[in-house]
């Protein structure tokens, strides 16, 4: 057997002895999924605009951290890991643009594109990169995924996995624990409601 193939298994066991109380075992974790967390924050900031002063490491380090203090969870494995990562990525990202939206409001800034935020949900893969300033209104997007994690938390986790994390059908199918077909209609029906709930916005 690999190394390869022996990592997923010693991360779920490293998880679930962090969890447990040793406190060393987040030593060793952290080699083992430093690169997964990097792509991770890559995916998340190609959304951003290009000038975006938040970098990768940082995003890196601010998620781990928040990682850290997630110790009640009952590991299972690592795509949950990656899962919640993801998540706490996006609230870091949804945090530093409140702040800096509080920080430019009445100073003539201009709005965030709506159609270039819908466009972006109706983009079924995840090599499409919205680079431009006014590209995304990442809290628009946070706080109308937050009211389908109330409607349907299974849509909210796909379009988490999906547009945040970047994982393509068959990942997310894994991840979620449900099949491919499902993944794919469930994504439809989260992006026609999340496009409709940002226009009447």
């Amino acid at each position: 057997m690999t190394q390869q193939e022996k990592e997923p298994g010693e991360v779920t066991r490293l998880l679930q002895a962090w969890a447990a109380g040793e406190s060393s075992a987040l030593d060793e974790l952290w080699p083992l999924v430093y690169d997964d967390l990097r792509g991770l924050a890559r995916r998340h900031l190609a959304r951003e605009r290009n000038d975006h002063t938040l970098q990768r490491t940082a995003l890196v380090n601010e998620a781990f951290i928040r990682l850290a203090g997630q110790r009640s969870i009952d590991w299972l494995n690592r795509e949950q890991f990656l899962s919640l990562a993801s998540k706490i990525m996006r609230r870091v990202l949804v945090d530093y643009a409140r702040q800096r939206n509080a920080q430019r409001r009445g100073d003539g800034a201009q709005k965030l594109s709506l159609a270039d935020t819908q466009a972006a949900l109706a983009v079924e893969e995840a090599q499409a990169n919205f680079n431009d300033d006014d590209s995304i209104d990442v809290v628009a997007i946070d706080s109308a995924l937050l009211r389908l994690e109330k409607l349907d938390a299974g849509q909210s986790q796909i379009v988490e996995l999906r547009y945040f994390g970047g994982l393509t059908l068959e990942e997310t199918a894994s991840v979620a624990g449900i099949s491919v077909a499902t993944v794919k209609r469930e994504w439809a029906m989260a992006r026609a409601w999340l496009r409709r709930e940002l226009a009447a916005a």
